[in-house]
């Protein structure tokens, strides 16, 4: 984990690019010294947990979950008669979990490293839990990103690609049919790869997949001081925030900083991971 110092920050965005999300209005926000997790959970790092507990994610207990398209196998795909109406291109495929993120033809052998997805909030939550740490609030998480800088698209400044190189992964090509992985990957990237983000020395904070926080999902925001921000007390869905491999200009331009989106509780989709916070450091970790 790494010690993200308090401090004061811009939340939000001015440069705005999907209002329906609430990305506006630009608010002071002060938020109090906490720490979080340097990369994305790995499925190293699930595995251990489920193997400590026995726990059942969503996914697996609901027999199903959503997949890119793209990353099936003809012979899965054969199989599903159904899709996302607004975006086709998410197929509910039976047997996809953690474990087997494309379904029963796929595995997470080579892929330790890899974040894991398909977890819901409540998975999240519980993993956090277990491992003596908590989600982080919306606040924190963007507080994190943005490193100190003010209303920049990305951890690290504006430009896509800094000195021409990748620095997250994102889709590159034509959304949803070609993406020509220029950055390396189709589908996840080990959690520790690419240049760390900003000076907190943070990995895939944007790109690779989406983070839960523990807030309830809102689009008004007050423009008001605010010290330690919570949201709601309740709500339908909840905030996910970074974006991941999936994402575009074109289609889902949110892995920016201020970019912010929401599923319910118990979704969950080969994209959706987690990355947890502590108000201290655990002792494990001392």
């Amino acid at each position: 984990m790494v010690e993200i110092l308090g401090g004061s920050f811009l939340m939000g965005t001015e440069q705005v690019f999907i209002a329906q999300d609430g990305e506006s209005p630009i608010r002071e926000v002060k938020i109090s010294t906490f720490y979080l997790d340097k990369h994305e959970v790995s499925n190293q790092e699930f595995s251990a947990f489920v193997d400590a507990t026995n726990y059942k994610t969503e996914a697996e207990k609901f027999g199903d979950s959503f997949v890119f398209e793209n990353l099936l196998s003809k012979e899965t795909q054969a199989k599903i008669d159904q899709a996302v109406a607004a975006a086709p291109w998410w197929l509910p495929v039976k047997g996809a979990n953690w474990r087997r993120p494309e379904g029963n033809d796929s595995n997470i052998e080579s892929r330790m490293n890899h974040p894991a997805v398909h977890l819901s909030w409540n998975d999240a939550k519980a993993f956090c839990k277990w491992a003596g740490k908590r989600l982080p609030t919306e606040a924190e998480w963007e507080y994190a990103c943005k490193g100190g800088k003010r209303d920049k698209l990305y951890p690290w400044g504006n430009k896509l690609m800094p000195k021409d190189q990748h620095w997250m992964n994102v889709w590159q090509g034509d959304f949803p049919k070609s993406d020509t992985a220029e950055d390396g990957y189709e589908n996840t990237a080990p959690v520790d790869s690419f240049p760390a983000q900003n000076s907190h020395g943070l990995k895939n904070i944007v790109g690779n997949v989406w983070e839960w926080t523990e807030d309830w999902w809102i689009t008004r925001h007050s423009t008001e001081f605010q010290e330690n921000p919570k949201g709601p007390s309740n709500g339908q869905d909840k905030v996910k925030k970074g974006g991941s491999y999936l994402c575009h200009k074109s289609y889902c331009y949110r892995h920016r900083c201020a970019a912010r989106s929401q599923n319910t509780p118990d979704s969950s989709a080969g994209n959706l991971g987690v990355r947890c916070a502590s108000d201290s450091l655990p002792e494990y970790y001392k």
